[in-house]
């Protein structure tokens, strides 16, 4: 059934222009076979008006036809835009995410192998598991036990290649609608986590693959509905602190917000993150004053590189930054 509706899918445009150019084509011999034979003394003219009569209903019904083609050509057209709408928003999703990976990068660049392996684990895998779990809802079994089987030959990927297995046989036995839902607690799950870029691949990997299910053509709205309540989570949450003024709550709601606001709702908030920023600026920067103050350097270097990460483009950053190898120096003594 699902191949069948899949291939349906997929040729029914050409289908359909076949269809169309046959109707034309038959009302156009009528009309002309008609004329023929009424305006021929060895045929009755009854025939002749009745094959023209055919023929004008069939151009009638051609156009009938034509109208509705159309309608549905645009509605195509207008489920393509709202398709390429929805990818955008998951590209701008993944840079985002991958700015984020960048910056975790640069941090743990001067970590030590094992710190490196701890602060990256969880994601990796869950990047592994999302790609095996991807191709076993495609239905491509082979690639997806390849994958896990693979995962169980390395130590550190045995707990989860044991657990992507059970799950991989538990879809294998399963009815149709068994794994549809299946599918979508994967992807409530993934809900739950806030990890939408991955929520939204499996998302469109499940319309595409069981396109007849009610439930999976509700799974799109769904995701929107949960980004959408998200969102409206950390904007109270972006107001209480604004209102409490506490700036290191602040900015973690801000880098959350990242991911779901447009260009006008971060025009918006502007001004109120400008002070929020400002306020924290001028924390740090009396904490670094107070540090240096009392000679205590390593406190010093910490809170001036702190200022330098966050704010790279404020004034107070610009003058950190050139004493920072003095800093370091004099922590280093302090540490010997």
């Amino acid at each position: 059934m699902y191949f069948e509706n899949r291939k349906h899918r997929h040729s029914w445009q050409f289908k359909w222009h076949v269809l169309f150019a046959f109707i034309i084509l038959l009302a156009a011999c009528l009309l002309l076979v008609g004329k023929i034979l009424a305006g021929s003394e060895s045929s009755p003219d009854q025939l002749g008006s009745n094959l023209i009569s055919a023929g004008i209903i069939l151009l009638g019904a051609s156009g009938i036809y034509a109208v509705f083609a159309a309608l549905l050509l645009f509605y195509e057209i207008v489920y393509s835009l709202k398709r390429n709408i929805e990818q955008l928003d998951n590209t701008v999703e993944t840079l985002s995410r991958q700015n984020n990976l960048l910056i975790r990068i640069s941090q743990a660049s001067h970590l030590s192998d094992t710190a490196k392996e701890i602060v990256f684990r969880d994601s990796e895998q869950m990047e592994l598991g999302e790609a095996a779990l991807t191709k076993l809802h495609q239905h491509d079994f082979d690639e997806a036990e390849s994958m896990i089987y693979t995962m169980s030959e390395y130590p550190k990927y045995k707990e989860l290649a044991s657990r992507l297995k059970r799950m991989a046989e538990k879809y294998r036995n399963a009815t149709e609608e068994g794994r549809v839902n299946q599918i979508i607690a994967h992807i409530e799950n993934l809900f739950d986590q806030k990890l939408w870029i991955q929520a939204a691949a499996q998302v469109d990997n499940l319309v595409k693959n069981f396109s007849y299910s009610e439930k999976a053509k509700a799974m799109p709205s769904r995701l929107r509905q949960r980004k959408d309540r998200q969102k409206r989570e950390l904007l109270a949450d972006w107001d209480l602190a604004v209102r409490e003024k506490n700036t290191d709550r602040g900015l973690e709601i801000l880098k959350e917000l990242d991911l779901y606001l447009t260009p006008n709702e971060a025009l918006a908030l502007r001004e109120s993150a400008s002070t929020v920023f400002k306020t924290k600026l001028h924390n740090m920067g009396v904490e670094f004053s107070v540090s240096v103050a009392e000679q205590n350097w390593k406190k010093a270097l910490e809170t001036g590189r702190d200022i330098v990460q966050n704010f790279p483009n404020s004034r107070m950053a610009s003058e950190i930054r050139s004493k920072l190898d003095i800093l370091s120096e004099r922590a280093n003594k302090t540490s010997s």
